[in-house]
């Protein structure tokens, strides 16, 4: 299985997705600390999360998959929603929480 292969399944296959730098309880960037603050913050407790880190060929896929150059990435219902700022903003203006809810 390719890792755009691998990807795929993990966004469809989970509500909630986040690609990141490190893990949940050890972000190894502020983008991705954030991120998974902004996702608590919005009651989400259990995120799907990949640490790209891990993974060579993910960490270059990601990028591919939604033409997007950051991370951390977020997908909601196997849709991509956006990085950290995009997170960020949907967060303060209550966008965010509704696509969570």
């Amino acid at each position: 299985m390719s890792a755009l292969d691998t990807i795929r399944e993990q966004v469809t296959s989970h509500k909630v997705v986040l690609y990141m730098k490190g893990t949940p309880q050890f972000p190894q960037c502020g983008f991705s600390a954030s991120a998974t603050q902004i996702l608590k913050s919005c009651g989400v407790t259990d995120p799907f999360t990949v640490n790209v880190l891990a993974d060579a060929e993910i960490r270059q896929g990601i990028k591919e998959y939604a033409n997007w150059p950051t991370i951390p990435q977020l997908y909601v219902n196997g849709e991509f929603v956006g990085g950290s700022d995009i997170m960020r903003e949907m967060f303060q203006n209550g966008e965010l929480q509704k696509l969570l809810g």
